[in-house]
């Protein structure tokens, strides 16, 4: 557990730190400046891989960050389910203000 945690951080890291320098602009809100909604966090009916308010925590960091974990790959393998990074581990579907309309419940476990 403590290891995809150091995984997860690590990957973050170096999505961050890869990802193409912008131009200066006046910035556009972050998702968590507009105030993103997202339904209850999935309970799937079992215990989560890791505590459940770190759970919580971090799907409403995926619900709030997309422009982050957009840049994260996955490494367990979940690509081939049609995952394309890490966001879509844990959001399955936005609505067209980017509000999560659903949860994948694959970031759970």
């Amino acid at each position: 557990m403590a290891t995809l945690a150091v995984g997860f951080a690590a990957s973050v890291s170096y999505a961050i730190a890869q990802a193409p320098a912008k131009k200066q602009t006046t910035p556009a809100p972050s998702a968590a400046a507009r105030k993103i909604t997202f339904p209850p966090i999935p309970n799937p009916g079992y215990a989560p891989g890791r505590p459940v308010d770190q759970a919580r925590a971090v799907y409403q960091f995926a619900a709030e960050h997309p422009e982050i974990l957009k840049y994260v790959p996955c490494y367990c393998g979940c690509e081939s389910s049609g995952h394309p990074h890490n966001e879509s581990c844990f959001v399955k579907r936005r609505d067209a203000q980017g509000n999560v309309a659903e949860w994948d419940t694959h970031g759970y476990g």
